[in-house]
Protein backbone atom coordinates (compact mmCIF):
# COMPACT_ATOMS: atom_id res chain seq x y z
CA UNK A 1 0.00 0.00 0.00
CA UNK A 2 1.58 3.29 -0.84
CA UNK A 3 1.27 6.52 0.77
CA UNK A 4 0.12 9.95 -0.42
CA UNK A 5 0.91 13.35 1.25
CA UNK A 6 -1.05 16.27 0.00
CA UNK A 7 -1.34 20.08 0.73
CA UNK A 8 -4.93 21.33 1.51
CA UNK A 9 -6.27 24.79 2.54
CA UNK A 10 -6.66 24.26 6.53
CA UNK A 11 -10.69 25.07 5.88
CA UNK A 12 -10.87 22.39 3.23
CA UNK A 13 -9.13 19.82 6.01
CA UNK A 14 -11.46 20.59 8.41
CA UNK A 15 -14.23 20.23 6.57
CA UNK A 16 -13.03 16.93 4.99
CA UNK A 17 -12.72 15.62 8.35
CA UNK A 18 -16.27 17.00 9.23
CA UNK A 19 -17.65 14.88 6.56
CA UNK A 20 -15.17 11.81 8.00
CA UNK A 21 -16.59 12.28 11.02
CA UNK A 22 -20.28 12.41 10.01
CA UNK A 23 -20.08 9.41 8.08
CA UNK A 24 -18.33 7.76 11.12
CA UNK A 25 -15.52 7.26 8.66
CA UNK A 26 -11.41 8.07 9.20
CA UNK A 27 -10.10 10.87 7.33
CA UNK A 28 -7.67 8.10 5.74
CA UNK A 29 -10.93 6.14 4.40
CA UNK A 30 -12.83 8.58 3.13
CA UNK A 31 -10.01 10.09 0.86
CA UNK A 32 -10.00 6.28 -0.07
CA UNK A 33 -13.83 6.45 -1.03
CA UNK A 34 -13.33 9.80 -2.82
CA UNK A 35 -10.53 8.76 -4.82
CA UNK A 36 -12.62 5.50 -5.79
CA UNK A 37 -15.65 7.75 -6.99
CA UNK A 38 -13.09 10.07 -8.75
CA UNK A 39 -11.46 6.45 -10.78
CA UNK A 40 -14.63 5.05 -11.44
CA UNK A 41 -16.26 8.32 -13.34
CA UNK A 42 -12.80 8.55 -15.08
CA UNK A 43 -13.11 4.82 -16.33
CA UNK A 44 -16.63 5.31 -17.59
CA UNK A 45 -15.61 8.50 -19.54
CA UNK A 46 -12.72 6.67 -20.55
CA UNK A 47 -14.84 3.87 -22.08
CA UNK A 48 -17.47 5.91 -23.11
CA UNK A 49 -14.93 8.03 -25.49
CA UNK A 50 -13.50 4.28 -26.78
CA UNK A 51 -16.88 3.22 -27.60
CA UNK A 52 -18.10 6.43 -28.91
CA UNK A 53 -14.79 6.70 -31.34
CA UNK A 54 -15.77 3.10 -32.47
CA UNK A 55 -19.97 3.94 -33.15
CA UNK A 56 -21.20 5.79 -36.17
CA UNK A 57 -22.95 9.23 -35.89
CA UNK A 58 -25.88 7.94 -38.29
CA UNK A 59 -26.64 5.17 -36.35
CA UNK A 60 -26.34 7.25 -33.43
CA UNK A 61 -28.78 9.96 -34.40
CA UNK A 62 -31.17 7.15 -35.79
CA UNK A 63 -31.35 5.61 -32.52
CA UNK A 64 -32.16 9.22 -30.80
CA UNK A 65 -34.83 9.64 -33.18
CA UNK A 66 -36.20 5.98 -32.40
CA UNK A 67 -36.38 6.45 -28.73
CA UNK A 68 -37.92 10.91 -29.27
CA UNK A 69 -40.64 9.17 -31.49
CA UNK A 70 -41.38 6.41 -28.70
CA UNK A 71 -41.86 9.14 -25.92
CA UNK A 72 -43.60 11.63 -28.15
CA UNK A 73 -46.19 8.37 -28.59
CA UNK A 74 -46.26 7.88 -25.00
Amino acid sequence: MATLTIRLPDDKHERLKLLADKRHISLNKLMEELSTIALTEFDAETRFQARAARGSIEKGLELLDKLDGHYKQG
